[in-house]
């Protein structure tokens, strides 16, 4: 028996404009990196302190992840070991290392050497969440649709999981992009079938706009 797996949301945040579903949210073009993510999270009206002292990449994927979450994901149907998180991205944690490669030359700071990690960004949604399934994080040259839709399904048709956040959060100084799918088992009216062809369909599409 052939098992589908859906799409039932999508998040974007790049180019300095966030969208969920295809619809534009926000856009605030004229600020750097780090004044738009604030602008964002202030946008949202979210309320949790820590992000202040999250790097970049962190505070990317987890708003990110705020806004795919927010207003219709039913976290209550599942258990928290249900719930993972598959991510990729190109340049691992390098602006962040980079960063804390610099206050080496005089003292280095605690603060910046805890996200020498790409996964940590997994470890603040999962917090924030109180997720606890399966997680990973790949360094990828570019987006591999067809490998996360392998890993994800893997995941999800051995009851490994019951629902995944899966996609692409990536940030270097002042380039950034993240993609965020919700993947669930059950088709919701307006889902999409989960495949490599529909998540590269919505990771490009912004691209140009």
């Amino acid at each position: 028996m052939l098992i589908e797996n859906y799409i039932t949301s999508h998040c974007t945040i790049g180019h300095g404009t966030v969208f969920k579903d295809g619809k534009h949210l926000f856009e605030n073009k004229e600020a750097d990196l780090s004044g738009f993510l604030l602008s964002v999270y202030q946008h949202f009206h979210l309320n949790y302190p820590k992000f202040y002292k999250m790097d970049n990449l962190s505070k990317l994927g987890w708003l990110t992840a705020e806004i795919l979450l927010k207003d219709g994901f039913e976290k209550d149907n599942y258990r928290p070991e249900e719930i993972g998180i598959v991510l990729a991205n190109a340049n691992s944690s390098l602006d962040n290392d980079l960063k804390y490669f610099a206050t080496t030359k005089d003292i280095p700071s605690p603060s910046l050497f805890v996200y020498t990690l790409p996964n940590i960004v997994i470890g603040e949604i999962c917090i924030r969440n109180h997720f606890k399934g399966e997680h990973a994080f790949f360094i990828q040259d570019t987006f591999d649709a067809g490998f996360i839709e392998k890993q994800v399904d893997c995941l999800l048709d051995n009851q490994i999981l019951q629902t995944c956040v899966c996609g692409w959060v990536d940030v270097l100084e002042q380039e950034y992009k993240a993609v965020l799918f919700l993947v669930e088992k059950k088709n919701r009216g307006n889902s999409v079938l989960f495949s490599a062809e529909n998540m590269d369909g919505i990771f490009t599409i912004f691209d140009i706009i």
